[in-house]
């Protein structure tokens, strides 16, 4: 790597302030500095590396493939970055300090050692086109918020079912707009019934609620006649406060997953693997873009499924010594990525019969249900690779046509000759040599 860089670089960062070592071919002695973690003084440093080695390319490791250090880092041409996972540093550091004594240069002279010693096994980041990384962010985000919004209301059910449980069913869904808008409007049972049945009924019709009228007069029956669960006014005024404030903390989560599920599909439409990726079985509106994001546009990125089935933890993990051998599942992993092929895997299973009959066979093996779908996704990853490698749209058909020509056809019985003989005063049957 010496030769094609003007010097070697690595960088422990950290939140406030960076430590950088440095080794230039030639020295022996390595060079050791500090950078604040701000924009300007990066931005100096790099300039400063620029007009020192006339422009030449220099290599930076850091324990990081994503984050502020590398987004800043990233619009300099002249540096490579080089991303070094965070346990090969703390196992590289135990192999050489078994007493575990660590700080932050110590970790740079590691880093550095890593990258002059193995460069390897490292390989340089290359950053995907604007399009793709874009929906990369947006999908992670999004899945965020959706997290954050099962949370809300789990807690709205929390809430409600110590003072006004009729409202988990009279509202429907609580993660629903309308569900939000009533309980902002009705936070307690005693608020309800001052409404005219007609006010009740405008309400829900204006919020596009699916309910004919027979069901909106069984629901305002049943509101009328409705019993408090408690009178404790300070459980009743304490839950309902709450329950506004999470009602309206819902309410902005809601907008903004629309909002995000939006922009999603505007990007995701326009992307050039969209189709590929919607001709899979199982794949709609939400999944098709977790996948682009998932393989990215870059075709020379994986140079195999496995690849792909080890870096998103879908393969396991296998330890043999000696005369123990223990299989487990992959912990170390981007649980995103495993996420989307485990949730893909599940929802191919009601368009797919092929994967559907892979499951129960995984499950009638005795598998878990879990470790089934994990199953079912390590063979969807092994064709997704195949199509996607090839710009080639997946096609049920073709695969199952595939799939029957590669079955071993069963070997036919041929006939055996038997003769019998007598042995010892012993008579048995004899098989005849072919």
């Amino acid at each position: 790597m010496e030769p094609q860089f003007a010097a070697l670089i690595a960088i422990d960062w950290a939140d406030q302030k960076h430590v950088w070592a440095m080794k230039i071919p030639g020295q022996t002695k390595p060079q050791m500095g500090s950078l604040s973690h701000t924009p300007e003084a990066v931005d100096a440093w790099a300039a400063e590396l620029a007009g020192r080695f006339g422009g030449q390319s220099n290599a930076v490791a850091l324990e990081q493939s994503r984050g502020p250090l590398v987004f800043m880092l990233t619009k300099y041409p002249h540096l490579i970055i080089y991303p070094v996972h965070c346990s090969t540093l703390a196992n590289y550091g135990k192999s050489l300090r078994p007493s575990g004594a660590k700080d932050d240069p110590i970790d740079a002279k590691l880093i550095l050692d890593i990258l002059a010693r193995h460069s390897d096994k490292l390989r340089p980041l290359r950053t995907d086109t604007v399009e793709t990384r874009t929906i990369q962010f947006l999908v992670e985000e999004q899945r965020k918020l959706v997290d954050q919004k099962t949370a809300c209301t789990n807690r709205l059910t929390a809430h409600l079912k110590m003072y006004f449980p009729q409202a988990l069913e009279w509202f429907g869904e609580l993660g629903s707009p309308i569900a939000v808008a009533i309980l902002e409007r009705w936070p307690t049972l005693s608020d309800v019934p001052k409404s005219r049945p007609a006010t009740i009924r405008k309400f829900y019709t204006s919020h596009n609620s699916r309910t004919d009228g027979d069901y909106l007069d069984k629901r305002i029956d049943e509101i009328r006649t409705a019993i408090s669960a408690t009178h404790d006014e300070a459980v009743i005024a304490g839950y309902s406060v709450a329950v506004l404030a999470w009602a309206g903390l819902l309410k902005q989560l809601l907008l903004a997953i629309k909002d995000y599920d939006q922009r999603i599909e505007l990007l995701a439409n326009k992307h050039p693997d969209y189709a590929l990726m919607k001709s899979f079985a199982g794949v709609g509106p939400v999944i098709a873009p977790r996948l682009i994001a998932a393989l990215g546009s870059q075709r020379d990125r994986y140079e195999s499924a496995y690849e792909i089935q080890c870096y998103s933890g879908v393969a396991p993990v296998v330890s043999s010594s000696g005369k123990k051998h223990h299989v487990h599942c992959r912990w170390a992993c981007p649980t995103f990525l495993r996420q989307t092929f485990h949730e893909w895997a599940q929802h191919s299973m009601v368009s797919s019969q092929w994967a559907r009959e892979y499951y129960l066979h995984q499950r009638k093996a005795g598998k878990g249900h879990n470790t089934a779908v994990r199953a079912l996704a390590f063979k969807w990853i092994r064709i997704l690779f195949r199509c996607w490698k090839n710009n080639v749209n997946y096609s049920e058909l073709v695969y199952t046509n595939a799939a029957a020509l590669k079955k071993p056809k069963p070997k036919s019985a041929s006939p055996v000759e038997i003769k019998w003989e007598t042995k010892m005063g012993m008579s048995k049957f004899t098989r005849l040599a072919t």
